[in-house]
């Protein structure tokens, strides 16, 4: 999942001190030291400061602009919270500091999230997506209501391949801002877990493993419906939605919820296409064609609609050849379905040239209706692609 980023504009961080009367020689001294921007010392003046007197707010205010400076973001407000729990002395310096270095994080998140997009090796990209991680971490620590941050960490957990850890974050962002691409994302990570505690439990029989398999396809379509509402025609969340739904084994909740959508506005493509998705799914192949063609209709170009009423063509030939195979019968009414299959299959593949999979299956649809050079050709382009 890679993605490039986009730097904020930040302003330049300005630090103000009152004067220097009635201060400590260590105050007055590390005051100098910043001026003449030798922090190592200034730091050294400061900490002999708050240790000599706890109730310097602003020994704790200035050691929290040195340890900002020096990029140890969680020291910096450790010390700035000390200085706000004595006084509201500097309680805008510091809000203006904490905007400085969220932005500043943030920028240099971005920056070595979008250095290991180019990396060319795989240690170069684990280096910068982990320096990225601790730049966002410490950005969500200076402003935590930024959506921004936390959506921003969560791709970079992603690209580091930790879907998990990506999980926490994209919670987060959606209680400070709720935008479709994260209903989308997240809604397929439980969808993703899910999945993978199904197989486990295929492979073990654990039933904890099953039902929290199914715990997590629940939380995944409610999910998914929190975003349909708020976002209602957004193709992405609809799709989840559909597959939430039937992983969930909710296909009644899904026919009547699609169903209704296209009763509400039945010139919308997406839901025509997400209701073909579930009665191509039920095996209603009719109801399919009916909702793939009309979502083609609608969009001509809406390559998602064409490959799947190709699709539905091909399972419905071969129920119907498998069906007469059973009662062993002789019956080519299978290889109309295919011949309605072929012109949308290839309109998809004109489209999308490098898929094998699909030019392995119009292989096989030419197959079944005797073309065998035509055949031939399709299998050699799908081994070219793989």
């Amino acid at each position: 999942m890679k993605r490039v980023l986009i730097i904020l504009s930040i302003v330049s961080m300005g630090l103000g001190f009152s004067a220097f009367q009635c201060a400590s020689a260590e105050l007055t001294g590390a005051k100098l030291y910043i001026n003449q921007k030798q922090y190592d010392k200034a730091k050294e003046s400061l900490l002999k400061e708050v240790e000599k007197n706890p109730s310097s707010d602003e020994g704790y205010y200035l050691l929290g602009f040195l340890y900002g400076e020096e990029g140890s973001i969680m020291k910096m407000l450790e010390m700035y919270d000390k200085s706000l729990s004595i006084s509201k002395k500097y309680a805008q310096g510091i809000i203006d500091s904490k905007k400085y270095y969220w932005a500043t994080g943030f920028n240099r998140g971005v920056s070595y999230f979008n250095s290991a997009t180019k990396a060319s090796t795989p240690d170069s990209q684990t280096v910068f997506f982990d320096k990225a991680v601790r730049q966002f971490d410490g950005a969500i620590a200076c402003q935590p209501d930024s959506a921004a941050t936390y959506i921003n960490l969560a791709y970079a957990y992603l690209n580091m391949q930790k879907p998990d850890s990506a999980v926490a974050p994209l919670e987060t962002s959606l209680k400070k801002g709720k935008t479709p691409d994260v209903y989308t994302m997240l809604g397929e990570l439980y969808m993703n877990k899910g999945n993978k505690l199904m197989v486990d439990y295929k492979a073990s029989q654990n039933v904890t493993d099953s039902t929290d398999a199914l715990k997590l396809f629940d939380k995944s379509v409610t999910l998914l419906e929190e975003g349909r509402k708020n976002f209602p025609d957004d193709s992405e969340i609809l799709l989840r939605l559909s597959n939430a739904y039937i992983a969930a084994n909710k296909l009644d909740v899904a026919m009547d919820a699609f169903k209704a959508g296209i009763d509400k506005d039945p010139e919308n493509k997406y839901y025509r296409y997400n209701y073909g998705v579930l009665l191509l799914n039920a095996k209603d192949f009719s109801g399919a064609e009916t909702q793939f063609a009309k979502a083609v209709e609608l969009d001509p170009e809406y390559t998602n609609a064409i490959y799947n009423l190709a699709v539905t063509y091909v399972r419905w030939g071969t129920q119907v050849r498998e069906a007469a195979e059973a009662e062993g019968k002789e019956d080519e009414a299978y290889k109309e379905k295919f011949e309605l299959a072929l012109p949308h299959m290839e309109k998809y593949l004109e489209a999308n040239p490098k898929e094998p999979a699909v030019w392995e299956l119009l292989g096989k649809i030419y197959a079944n209706l005797g073309k065998a050079d035509k055949s031939r050709e399709a299998f050699q382009k799908a081994d070219q692609y793989r």
